[in-house]
């Protein structure tokens, strides 16, 4: 019976709404608008969250990156000879953390220096790394064909190299990289591999060249690795830099980062405090800083709730005047259905019937109108990534989410109408011309 009953309020209710098509359209649109900006929305902000999270992850949850800082207290140039000034992470420095910190898996030296490079008649500025061996465990870095460094280059200091993809395209453009020789700064090394160096933004610090000045952003076309003995044999620790008066100025640094690998995240955070000790105990400038891919990560996701929870409350006002416009027409339906009320009241119909009534409609309305939200929404992305070559990611949550809050809203703005028609004196009702 209740069944029935039911099943016949909601045929009254839709016969009711398909009577005034245009206006249940329009009322409609609110809730639809609403809720396809929730999901776009969000799915924008997804998107740009997630992009973040990957390139901070690919650094490594269990990696620790200490890099070179250049200290701020600098000579003033005077016009004359500059005594040497020597800052920056070390070879020992590297040793004390593999004797301190038992649980050590991997520690990589890394010593950067931009050089030109020279092929045939082409000539390019890149940036070359040493290091060892074991630098693929801690970089994101993958051998795409021919080999890394080997523990033979770096006793034997071999003149080989290993390009990455940009240089292969801004050098070699139609020849096969592997077995070729370049030519950097006066000496030539012969190429064994390729790899594919992923971007990732470690920090908000600008990097830095091997004097702890700022780089401009794509200065160098790629990354040349290079064992790091051979960096130390060929390119030295020292750089002059002249100051455009008769003086230079004479820095020395051995490394520019150094990666430790820890073997769980819960020792993590512990070591990075270890670390911190060390060096403070043997640095007496401030001239390293300390990047834990794990909190950069941690932080990123937080700020990605924040966001989230940013975007979702200003798109969800738009349901909210959605709400407030079907209110608005409910009131107006009530009262021109008085007459209506009064004769179903005067004919048995109850409190609850005539609430049920009139809530069943304003719940049609908003369920077609999230329905509709949803696909709306769910297009949105998909032209925002296609034509702004944005990411965007649709996920359930969000689905399901702006759906529920346009029910909440129907079912908030939908029971004063139906209250106050309930209430309605069935005499008054049925005197109503």
């Amino acid at each position: 019976m209740f069944l029935y009953r039911a099943r016949r309020t909601v045929k009254l209710g839709i016969k009711s709404l398909w009577n005034h098509r245009l206006r249940s359209t329009l009322t409609a649109l609110g809730i639809i608008f609403g809720v396809s900006s929730v999901i776009a929305m969000l799915a924008i902000g997804e998107g740009a969250s997630r992009t973040a999270q990957e390139q901070i992850a690919r650094l490594g949850s269990l990696n620790i990156i200490i890099k070179t800082v250049k200290p701020s207290e600098e000579q003033s140039a005077t016009g004359q000879q500059q005594s040497l000034q020597e800052y920056g992470l070390t070879y020992k420095d590297a040793e004390r953390f593999r004797n301190n910190i038992s649980n050590v898996q991997v520690i990589v030296p890394v010593r950067r220096t931009g050089q030109q490079v020279w092929y045939r008649n082409r000539k390019i500025s890149a940036e070359v790394v040493g290091t060892v061996p074991w630098h693929l465990e801690t970089a994101p870095v993958h051998l795409e064909m021919g080999r890394f460094l080997a523990g033979s280059d770096m006793d034997y200091k071999q003149d080989i190299c290993i390009v990455d993809e940009r240089i292969v395209d801004e050098l070699f453009r139609f020849d096969d990289p592997i077995d070729q020789y370049v030519k950097i700064a006066s000496d030539y090394y012969l190429v064994v591999g390729i790899v594919s160096n992923i971007p990732v933004t470690s920090s908000s610090a600008p990097e830095e060249n091997t004097n702890g000045t700022k780089m401009q952003s794509g200065a160098n076309a790629g990354n040349i690795y290079i064992p790091l003995t051979t960096v130390k044999d060929r390119f030295g620790e020292m750089t002059v830099q002249l100051n455009g008066q008769s003086g230079a100025n004479i820095e020395k640094v051995e490394l520019q980062e150094v990666i430790v690998k820890v073997s769980s995240i819960d020792e993590v955070l512990p070591t990075r405090d270890i670390i911190d000790t060390i060096l403070s105990r043997f640095h007496k400038k401030n001239d390293y800083q300390i990047i834990v891919p794990l909190e950069l990560l941690r932080q990123a996701r937080r700020t990605q709730a924040i966001f989230s929870i940013v975007l979702g409350s200003i798109a969800a006002i738009s349901l909210l005047v959605g709400g407030i416009g079907i209110m608005n027409i409910m009131l107006a339906t009530v009262s021109e259905r008085t007459r209506e009320i009064g004769i179903r009241r005067a004919l048995g119909a109850r409190k609850r019937d005539i609430i049920f009534q009139f809530l069943s409609e304003t719940l049609i309305l908003t369920f077609a109108g999230g329905i509709l939200g949803i696909v709306l929404g769910s297009a949105i992305p998909y032209f925002v990534t296609y034509f702004g070559k944005m990411p965007t990611v649709i996920t359930g949550s969000s689905l399901l989410l702006s759906f529920g809050i346009s029910g909440a809203v129907g079912i908030a703005f939908g029971l004063y109408p139906a209250y106050r028609a309930a209430n309605m004196d069935p005499i008054e009702s049925l005197r109503h011309e």
